[in-house]
């Protein structure tokens, strides 16, 4: 398989989610601003979107695709429908589970709030009836997105990794719609409206799966709930993954938990948007990779091909550090103009701007972990081990609540990130070190000649766009086709440099760019 072609398949169509996820925010800030209503709606969001991350993009399919890949593959089944039949174990026994857990989270969603929250500092007995009401409209996008894991799980495993990629982008589309629709009134209004789109987007995104599934001639049927030696296998697996794959979501909401309690209203939002303006290039590099490296280690493995499966996470590593580390840059350097251009109208102020973009640069200082996380943890995946994984993940756990505490009253909301970012960093140096202590990743010639290479080209960039962001400064605020123009120069230049940096330092070779250009041809 080609990596990087697979890569942009998925990166492209998560790339595409993403532009419209910051064009929903975009109109958020316009309509809601940063207060109490963003807050409680960013809050009730927050748990179902963490339990997306850890199972559509993280845990599930990390425990089914490797376990669906063997079944197929196995000389002594009949191929694909031996991977129908455990898939249909695995749904028999999922859906009573999620039902199940949704109910009891309709019931008990005041507590389940207040846990959220902590009681949500300075909220009066209405506000806070608000943020539970909230939590009830949102939680059913739990049920409905754990059932496209399994449908997306399924895809990947066939290779049509384009199909499940493309489902958020009906998520952020729904919102976009039920902002521009019904935005009148309120922000309070404007908030539940949210609400409701979101589990509405759940819905569509589970519709197109299953109709993706019918096209790649694949149809579960519901069976009578059935604890087969297969699906306790994977249960076993899932929930010890989802702590592995997921302790930035997990940090994530504690972070919010924590800036509920203890900052002024509207710090819930700042971090919010700081967040997605982050998840941009994550989601483009790291979930991209993520998807794509998992079942192609696993294929390797199972072939006993020990060899590609670690030239194959070194490619990964490569390609995550040439996107990551000029995005880094970039982002610490120029938040602030980047958060006036998206933000800064309607009811999102100059200083909620800067709060904002306060808190971008201490999210991005962590920007390279949050992405070799996905690159590092296929290679205990693909070998069946979630037990390491879960254990780095809860120290990481840790680490981020006690840096949570710390640094929350002395650096408000800029603790919070900044917390989350130190807290990645120690998770995926756990992760790294363990792999090569077994002999399962070395670093490659390759790599350890165009790394440091690939560092040094990122921080000329940043120092460059560091002195053109003071000059843009002016014109990302003005009307939008000036804002937009701006913004759009800004970042070729950026992209002008980098390009040029690596050149120079020879992070790229010439010849390097002229057989990429070849195989483009």
């Amino acid at each position: 398989m080609n990596l990087a072609k697979a890569l942009g398949s998925v990166g492209g169509l998560t790339l595409a989610s993403r532009i419209l996820g910051l064009v929903r925010d975009t109109l958020f800030a316009r309509f809601v601003g940063a207060g109490f209503a963003s807050d409680a709606f960013l809050i009730a969001f927050r748990l179902p979107n963490m339990f997306r991350a850890l199972f559509a993009e993280g845990a599930f399919s990390a425990a089914f695709i490797p376990m669906f890949n063997r079944k197929v593959a196995d000389p002594d089944g009949d191929g694909l429908p031996t991977g129908i039949r455990f898939a249909e174990d695995a749904l028999s026994v999922l859906l009573p589970i999620l039902i199940l857990m949704t109910a009891i989270v309709e019931v008990a969603a005041w507590p389940v709030t207040w846990l959220l929250t902590w009681g949500f500092n300075d909220a009066s007995p209405a506000q806070f009836a608000y943020v539970v009401e909230l939590c009830r409209l949102t939680f059913p996008y739990l049920l409905l997105i754990s059932l496209v894991s399994l449908f997306g799980g399924i895809l990947n495993s066939l290779h049509k990794f384009w199909i499940a990629a493309a489902a958020p982008i009906l998520l952020n589309l729904t919102l976009i719609v039920a902002l521009l629709a019904f935005h009148a009134g309120t922000p309070l209004m404007t908030a539940r409206n949210q609400a409701i789109a979101v589990t509405v987007s759940g819905a569509l995104q589970l519709l197109w799966l299953w109709w993706a599934c019918r096209r790649a001639g694949v149809t579960l049927r519901l069976r009578r709930p059935r604890l087969s030696p297969d699906v306790k296998r994977l249960l076993a697996i899932v929930w010890p993954a989802a702590a592995g794959s997921g302790a930035v979501q997990i940090n994530l909401l504690v972070s919010t938990a924590l800036a509920a309690r203890f900052l002024p209203h509207g710090s819930v939002t700042y971090i919010y948007l700081a967040d997605r303006l982050n998840q941009l290039p994550l989601g483009l590099i790291g979930i991209g990779l993520g998807t794509v490296l998992l079942p192609t280690i696993s294929r390797l493995l199972g072939k006993g091909e020990e060899a590609a499966a670690m030239e194959t996470q070194n490619r990964g590593m490569e390609l995550a550090l040439f996107l990551t580390l000029p995005a880094t840059a970039a982002l610490i350097t120029c938040g602030l103009p980047i958060a006036a251009a998206l933000f800064q109208h309607g009811a999102f102020t100059a200083t909620d701007t800067v709060y904002t973009a306060q808190a971008l640069a201490a999210f991005s200082i962590g920007l390279p972990s949050y992405i070799l996380v996905k690159v590092l943890t296929p290679g205990y995946y693909a070998r069946s081990d979630t037990r390491t994984p879960v254990r780095y993940a809860t120290l990481s756990m840790v680490v981020n609540l006690v840096l949570n505490l710390i640094l929350i009253r002395p650096l408000g909301h800029m603790g919070p990130p900044l917390a989350t970012a130190i807290a990645s960093t120690v998770n995926v140096t756990l992760l790294y070190r363990t792999l090569v202590a077994r002999g399962h990743f070395t670093i490659d010639a390759q790599l350890r000649r165009r790394a440091p290479r690939l560092a040094v080209s990122a921080v000329l960039m940043g120092v460059a766009m560091g002195f053109a962001a003071d000059l843009f400064r002016p014109f990302v605020t003005g009307p939008s086709l000036e804002r937009w123009g701006a913004m759009v120069v800004l970042v070729g230049a950026g992209v002008l440099v980098y390009a040029a940096a690596t050149v120079a330092t020879g992070a790229v070779r010439l010849a390097d760019l002229k057989r990429l250009v070849r195989r483009t041809a």
